[in-house]
């Protein structure tokens, strides 16, 4: 761990893999957008959805902001749009993206069997967001949201959602509680149902994991830095 003057801390290690996905609705949804139908749990039982990750490891790099330092950013504004990439050097010399995160979920909604554009939006930055996914994101969910017939027009919902899903950050009130729900994103707790919320505002039906916090077998601490530090 790593503290600076400012109150800054840093942590980069092995923790136990705080989050949770069921792995039958993950494909279910990711077949419905990729294939424009509805969400097809045909045969899957909600009581015995499991937590793909339980039992995971995973490699964690945590970092906690005073507020002073973020509103020294800020004058006079304290809400704030947080995004973030992890890079790997390569054998070539330089550096590759392979994860950019924002909003929960993007790359579980969007890319699970589309490679090119996932690597797209890792290489991307949030700016050009809209205008080089908008359209691609836009027909899919319009697809989907018409093969399941949840709303009158679904173009219409489905440039709603993506307005509201690019530019990828994640927005933050400095000084609230973060909460990742269904009427308000502020930033988001490690116990945020997010799976549930961005599924189904993208489909515009309730889709359920079946499973939620409980599910989790290495538990987030209070302390800093909250993930659940391995060896």
């Amino acid at each position: 761990m790593v503290t600076t003057s400012e109150g800054l801390r840093i942590w980069a290690g092995q923790a136990g893999d705080p989050f949770w996905i069921e792995p039958e609705v993950l494909h279910a949804v990711g077949h419905a957008l990729q294939d424009g139908t509805p969400v097809n749990l045909a045969g899957w039982d909600p009581n015995q959805a499991r937590n793909l990750f339980a039992g995971h490891t995973v490699y964690s790099i945590v970092l906690e902001v005073p507020d002073a330092a973020l509103l020294a950013d800020a004058p006079g504004r304290r809400r704030i749009g947080v995004w973030a990439v992890a890079t790997l050097a390569t054998d070539a010399g330089g550096w590759r993206p392979i994860n950019r995160v924002g909003l929960p979920m993007i790359h579980p909604l969007f890319t699970q069997y589309n490679e090119v554009l996932g690597n797209r939006l890792n290489a991307g930055c949030p700016a050009d967001d809209f205008a080089t996914f908008g359209e691609i994101v836009t027909k899919a969910i319009a697809a989907m949201v018409a093969a399941t017939g949840t709303a009158e027009n679904p173009n219409a919902y489905a440039e709603m959602v993506v307005h509201r899903l690019f530019p990828n950050i994640l927005p933050y009130v400095i000084g609230t509680s973060a909460v990742f729900g269904f009427a308000d994103w502020n930033g988001r707790s490690l116990t945020d149902n997010a799976p549930d919320v961005m599924f189904s505002i993208a489909a515009n039906t309730p889709i359920r994991l079946g499973i939620g916090k409980e599910s989790v077998t290495s538990k987030p601490s209070s302390t800093f830095p909250y993930v659940p530090k391995v060896g």
